[in-house]
């Protein structure tokens, strides 16, 4: 199943804070990206405002409950309410994370780690391919921020993504925050991790603030600190022109804020990638 084509823009997700600005085509932005769940309904005022949103800018959808790690498979009903949105607003592409969120009588509504093992790929690969069948369309998955590591790992993380993405031809939603987190807390070398993925498969990058310490906490809730701006304009100059978001949960500030600082990854870009285009 083809990758979805490249879109080489720059963009922010769509919260509550910010609707009356995209409705009104005021946001000076590329794309907007939207969580999945909040619009998987037959109707209201909800699929209304992001119906309309649509009308004016491509929207990328990012679920949290796929759950692509869990043991007994992925969600049937959940698919065909994916599928249903996907069909009305002809999402750029369709993306998720590499973690589990629940089993069959229970959802965390959290973003929960996994294994990297040998029969954990299995499974992960297994549950992409069906969901990548029952949509008609290749997945991107997203790296997650973690803050532990199993006694039985039998790999390295980007090891098991690029064996992920090899396998099921899935693409990625590289977070870099993700990375500079994880590479933080587990003492990785954030660098060499960028090194080790199929970065040639990467659709979309984000951005986002964390909570620093002992241990970093990804919570989306301040700006984009250097090291993270760093990290990105490494990772940007491989991956070429994709589309990159910046992504703010918490502590919401007005949009222009949000506008100057997707500014300055539009300018990161420019200089890291203009090297790339004249060789």
């Amino acid at each position: 199943m083809p990758l979805p084509p490249p879109f080489a823009g720059f963009g922010l997700g769509m919260r509550r804070d910010h609707y009356a600005d995209y409705l009104s085509g005021d946001a000076a932005v590329d794309f907007v990206e939207v969580i999945s769940e909040n619009f998987m309904v037959d109707g209201g005022r909800a699929l209304d405002t992001l119906a309309r949103v649509r009308e004016r800018y491509p929207v990328a959808l990012h679920g949290v409950s796929l759950s692509i790690g869990s043991a007994q498979g992925v969600d049937a009903a959940y698919l065909e309410r994916l599928k249903r949105l996907a069909s009305r607003i002809e999402p750029l592409w369709v993306s998720d994370h590499l973690c589990w969120t629940r089993t069959q009588a229970h959802s965390s509504h959290d973003l929960l780690p996994l294994p990297y093992t040998a029969h954990v790929l299995d499974v992960v690969c297994a549950n992409i391919d069906r969901a990548q069948e029952a949509l008609g369309r290749a997945l991107l998955f997203e790296n997650p921020s973690s803050y532990c590591r199993f006694d039985h790992d039998e790999m390295a993380e980007s090891e098991f993504i690029a064996a992920m993405a090899r396998r099921t031809g899935c693409g990625l939603l590289l977070d870099v925050n993700n990375v500079y987190v994880s590479a933080h807390n587990h003492g990785w070398n954030a660098y060499d991790y960028l090194a080790q993925l199929p970065l040639e498969r990467v659709r979309q990058i984000h951005l986002a603030g964390h909570t620093p310490g002992e241990l970093c906490i990804d919570t989306h809730d301040r700006a984009v600190n250097d090291g993270v701006w760093a990290l990105y304009a490494h990772a940007v100059a491989r991956c070429g022109p994709v589309a990159v978001m910046i992504e703010r949960d918490g502590d919401i500030p007005p949009l222009a804020t949000l506008q100057a600082e997707l500014d300055v990854a539009r300018r990161i870009a420019l200089q890291a990638v203009a090297p790339r285009v004249a060789a």
